[in-house]
């Protein structure tokens, strides 16, 4: 599958390292440009290149954003309709400012910025360190940490959970996309690593 990464932070350039790691051919992007991401390029290897914004929305069948909340306007809604688009940011007024959510996640806000686009929030709960290390695609589903996933649309959700099978933890879903509000800081289960039995409880239980 082509995935594009936009944001090359911890989680984005995590994220990139496992999805080629599975197998996939990946582009990555910031907003500083391609040529400020060779090195990073080279230490992934593989299947990866850095290009810019625009073109890794263009290639990507999947597209993951992990840029920060406050900038999620400057996501290239045009180039991204029509895309799954994985929702990897978290919203902290601190960095962030203070952004109107008008009664709904940011998640939903995002969406709302990407209307042509099928968002899936995902990939925003774990800590870098642990996404980049704790991946096991040699153990059982239910043996693995867990990632959450929630969306609208029923499709693009289970892709992203294929996706995130395949690179060694374990999709467990939240429900539609305002039901993300489990997965903002702050919640029960955000940096919580988990089993998916324990993941099932809380989430039951909250």
């Amino acid at each position: 599958m082509k995935v594009g990464i936009i944001g090359a932070g911890n989680i984005g350039t995590n994220a990139a390292k496992l999805f080629v790691a599975a197998g996939h051919e990946v582009v990555v992007s910031n907003s500083r440009g391609p040529e400020t991401l060779s090195d990073l390029v080279e230490e992934i290897g593989g299947a990866v290149r850095a290009v810019t914004i625009e073109e890794a929305a263009d290639f990507g069948e999947v597209v993951l954003e992990a840029i920060p909340f406050g900038s999620y306007r400057e996501l290239p809604a045009d180039h991204l309709a029509g895309k799954i688009v994985v929702d990897a940011s978290n919203y902290y007024p601190g960095r962030d400012g203070e952004i109107d959510l008008d009664g709904i996640t940011s998640a939903e806000l995002l969406a709302r910025h990407l209307s042509g686009s099928r968002v899936i929030k995902a990939f925003n709960t774990m800590y870098y360190e642990t996404l980049a290390s704790e991946g096991r695609t040699d153990a059982p589903v239910e043996d693995r940490l867990v990632l959450f996933v929630s969306g609208d649309d029923e499709e693009a959700k289970g892709i992203v959970s294929d996706l995130i099978e395949e690179v060694g933890f374990a999709p467990v879903d939240t429900g539609p996309l305002k039901a993300s509000a489990k997965q903002e800081p702050g919640s029960p289960v955000y940096n919580n690593p988990m089993s998916p039995q324990r993941a099932r409880e809380m989430l039951a239980d909250n």
